[in-house]
């Protein structure tokens, strides 16, 4: 398997969530994957530790990606580009003038080129946006190198195969197995690194991507299509098969970064039990759906449970004026 770069605070803990364990009647853990840095936190890290690396020794001094306008990833992106001495643009997309808060803020902070595009121009033609920005760059002496949105590509994938390897040794160390292991799924590199590596080493965990946004048919190709393209950087033999990649979309609410209440209200219970922040994009509705589905036992013998925190603090402040206290 490809080597990588460390950033990331690794090996993240694991902790049980006790009282919310007891309401379930079960065992729930969360890995905290929100701890693996400050300016990088979050999962995305865990990806970018490859990526970054592929750009460094393909000779690129510049790193392009893309998201929303609150998007970890391109947050993530730009802090870690600095600390490895690299130029970064981020494409971000709004249909408005964006308010100066939370990840965008910081993106600002840390002096990266942000472009922007709308909806439309995001959904139908990022990519040709991208390649564009790197031409520029091109013409101005710099090389530059494209992550696809949240590091979602084949050796972006690595990242969460190499997780799954973490979770396996803290296992022995903590004598526990994790027998369901959930992570909330919103562009499907997370998900596939963690189903490659439960296959190559017949782990035989249950993973369960609970989407953010889109359907099962969704996820279950784009998981499948960026699995595939891991397979080289691994350098293994996997069988993949789509039936095999367990997506709940049952939770994904109005839309994806839009929260209703009773999400909302879930994260300040969730915070006032636990005392752990969930984010209102990714980790709020994937808790809750996750919550949700033992309380309906829809989840039928799960065993220990390993939730896995992907971050997204940042992204909760802009929310804040949702929230009723």
């Amino acid at each position: 398997m490809k080597s990588k770069i460390s950033l990331a605070n690794l090996p993240t803990k694991i902790e049980k969530l006790d009282r919310i364990s007891a309401e379930l009647g079960i065992n729930l853990y969360i890995k905290r994957d929100d701890q693996t840095a400050t300016e990088f936190s979050g999962n995305k890290i865990r990806k970018l530790e490859y990526a970054l690396k592929e750009a460094i020794d393909t000779g690129c001094d510049t790193v392009i990606t893309c998201g929303g306008i609150q998007s970890n990833h391109a947050r993530a992106t730009v802090a870690a580009a600095i600390k490895l001495g690299l130029k970064s643009a981020i494409l971000l997309r709004t249909n408005e003038e964006p308010v100066v808060e939370g990840n965008y803020f910081l993106n600002k902070l840390m002096g990266a080129d942000i472009r922007f595009c709308t909806f439309d121009e995001y959904r139908n033609s990022r990519g040709e946006i991208m390649e564009g920005i790197a031409r520029e760059y091109k013409e101005k002496g710099h090389k530059a190198f494209i992550i696809p949105e949240g590091a979602s590509f084949g050796i972006g994938v690595l990242g969460y195969y190499s997780c799954l390897e973490e979770i396996a040794i803290q296992e022995k160390q903590m004598g526990v197995t994790f027998n369901t292991i959930v992570v909330a799924t919103g562009s499907g590199g997370t998900f596939a690194g963690l189903y490659l590596a439960n296959k190559f080493h017949k782990y035989g965990k249950r993973i369960i991507g609970m989407a953010v946004c889109d359907d099962v048919e969704y996820f279950r190709n784009i998981s499948y299509n960026i699995s595939k393209d891991a397979l080289e950087h691994i350098g293994e033999s996997i069988d993949i098969e789509k039936e095999d990649m367990e997506i709940n979309d049952r939770h994904v609410g109005i839309g994806y970064a839009i929260s209703k209440k009773d999400e909302l209200d879930f994260i300040t219970d969730f915070a006032r039990k636990e005392g752990v922040i969930l984010d209102p994009v990714y980790t709020g509705k994937a808790m809750k759906g996750l919550y949700s589905e033992i309380m309906d036992k829809t989840i039928k013998n799960p065993g220990n449970v390993l939730f896995i925190h992907t971050g997204g603090l940042f992204g909760l402040f802009p929310k804040q004026g949702q929230f009723e206290f």
